[in-house]
């Protein structure tokens, strides 16, 4: 137990570090704006009604304080949590846009310290999950939920302030793993055709937020899915599933060429994108012993 946790904590630090990297010391207490699906839910997908993918049940959170399932998709924090606690001055996630929206008298002071869009189940396809859990908010959404949020800050500031703390501020992305699982069941297309339609449709979100202000992007790339329990099962002997990881590798590629491009063809656009699975993997194959990451900046 004592190696596989001090594994969970070297893959969130060096998650940290890779999301860090695109900070500087003027962004400091800036807000933070997370984006996602249940690695980094703090609780959104409990305000949806006809929403099956909850975290609101036992065992859910049962290291958090009291034991209290808060609809994190967790026995405790979220990666979202750590990554706030670890970048200095937060206790935790900024609140779940519905829950913000539900209590309207902490709305505007909240938005100003950061917003939490994601939603256990959501994908970077409107569509992701919509059959199987059936309400969740997609990537789509979640970037029509930031363009409320962000014409209430520049409304509260006013267009010059607001744009400058925007500028300022964080935006940090755990997302495609639900697309990558869905494509893997169904197949409909090429591989190949997956990842250039799921790197295209990550440039959208990608362009729309920077077209709303945001400037500082932290990504967090794809995980090995393959060595996911579900994966194993429908391997012979419960191997990591190598069309899944071969996937999801192709997919890390895609993106880094993506964010590379848009580094260079959007005015001040910075990014991070943490190699998720290198991190993983070396963890896997080497539970007990030193472990190097990568990230790129």
């Amino acid at each position: 137990m004592a190696i596989k946790l001090r594994a969970r904590k070297c893959v969130l630090l060096v998650i940290y570090l890779a999301v860090f990297s695109v900070l500087t010391a003027s962004t400091h207490g800036a807000p933070i704006f997370i984006f996602g699906d249940s690695t980094m839910d703090v609780g959104t997908n409990n305000h949806l009604e006809n929403c099956k993918a909850r975290a609101d049940h036992q065992y859910y959170g049962i290291d958090y304080q009291g034991s209290q399932a808060t609809g994190r998709f967790s026995n405790g924090f979220s990666t979202a949590d750590t990554i706030v606690q670890l970048l200095g001055g937060y206790d935790l996630s900024p609140l779940p846009y519905l829950a913000l929206v539900e209590d309207g008298s902490n709305f505007t002071r909240e938005i100003l310290h950061g917003v939490n869009f994601a939603s256990g189940g959501a994908g970077l396809a409107k569509a992701t999950n919509q059959a199987f859990y059936g309400n969740v908010v997609s990537m789509e959404d979640q970037v029509q939920q930031f363009a409320t949020v962000r014409g209430n800050i520049t409304a509260l500031l006013g267009g010059t302030k607001g744009d400058h703390l925007l500028r300022k501020s964080m935006y940090i992305f755990s997302i495609g793993s639900n697309d990558l699982m869905t494509y893997i069941f169904t197949k409909p297309m090429t591989p190949e055709q997956f990842v250039i339609n799921l790197t295209d449709t990550y440039a959208i979100h990608l362009k729309n937020l920077y077209s709303l202000g945001a400037r500082k992007f932290g990504i967090i790339s794809l995980p090995p899915l393959g060595c996911c329990p579900l994966a194993r099962a429908s391997t012979h002997g419960g191997v990591c599933d190598d069309d899944s990881n071969n996937l999801a590798r192709a997919c890390h590629a895609s993106f880094d060429n993506l964010l590379k491009n848009l580094s260079s063809t959007l005015k001040g656009f910075k990014y991070s994108l943490a190699n998720t699975y290198n991190m993983t993997m070396n963890v896997i194959n080497n539970p007990s012993g030193n472990h190097k990451y990568s990230f790129y900046l």
